[in-house]
């Protein structure tokens, strides 16, 4: 025969566990409305990533200008070294760290510069290798402080999207490298499901319903927009 005091024991159990339940699932459904509304609940910053190198030792405020050499193409897509130079120029405008300026390959700034400082470029050597005088001469012709060059090294928009960079700023001055990234981006690489998660909640504030659409669609050009904007987010870290 069962005691009242075991009835009363079980009661108050059941009473604790739907008590648990009811905040747990309250709690789920505040996290899911804020993920989706755009309105972030506080989450521990996730570890700095170790595919770049920012010197500890440069001032990026003292840089003024920065011009963005158009990165070349190591892939067989035309196309998609100009676009991901115009994203990353879009994506490091939003730092608002120094004013940048896109040099094309067919900009006679770029032919300017002299055969020297010219054909590094194209060989993506930079900066490093030139005389004083040459980085002098540079600084002048294209009126900067510093300059962001480097290429596509990968690209696969099918089945799955991927993208490779190696980018580096060089400061005019010495000829030093003051922020260099080289990574490879596979949207199919797990690890990479929550910051392109994040990356989408962020630019679908105003259309939380259109976000799940939004991520199993992702296109080759909003693919190079999530990986400039984590490529742009380095320079954020010291």
């Amino acid at each position: 025969m069962i005691s009242h005091k075991t009835l009363s024991s079980k009661k108050t159990s059941h009473s604790l566990r739907t008590k648990t339940m009811i905040r747990n699932q309250l709690l789920a459904v505040l996290t899911l409305s804020a993920l989706l509304s755009g309105c972030y609940l506080p989450i521990s910053a996730a570890p700095a990533p170790d595919y770049y190198y920012l010197d500890p030792q440069k001032d990026l405020s003292a840089i003024g200008r920065v011009a963005i050499m158009e990165l070349s193409n190591q892939t067989s897509y035309p196309q998609i070294s100009a676009d991901v130079t115009e994203s990353l120029f879009q994506a490091l405008q939003k730092k608002q760290l120094f004013s940048l300026k896109i040099i094309r390959m067919a900009d006679p700034a770029w032919h300017n510069l002299g055969p020297d400082a010219g054909s590094n470029l194209r060989a993506q050597t930079g900066f490093d290798s030139l005389s004083l005088e040459q980085l002098v001469s540079a600084r002048k012709r294209l009126n900067c402080d510093a300059v962001l060059l480097g290429a596509v090294t990968v690209y696969q928009p099918y089945p799955n999207l991927i993208l490779g960079l190696s980018i580096k700023l060089i400061d005019l001055s010495d000829g030093q490298v003051i922020w260099a990234v080289e990574q490879v981006w596979d949207s199919a690489d797990k690890t990479m499901e929550n910051p392109i998660k994040a990356f989408f909640q962020k630019q679908m504030c105003s259309d939380p319903e259109g976000l799940q659409k939004r991520l199993v669609e992702v296109s080759p050009l909003q693919f190079v927009r999530f990986v400039t904007h984590e490529v742009a987010q380095t320079l954020a870290y010291r």
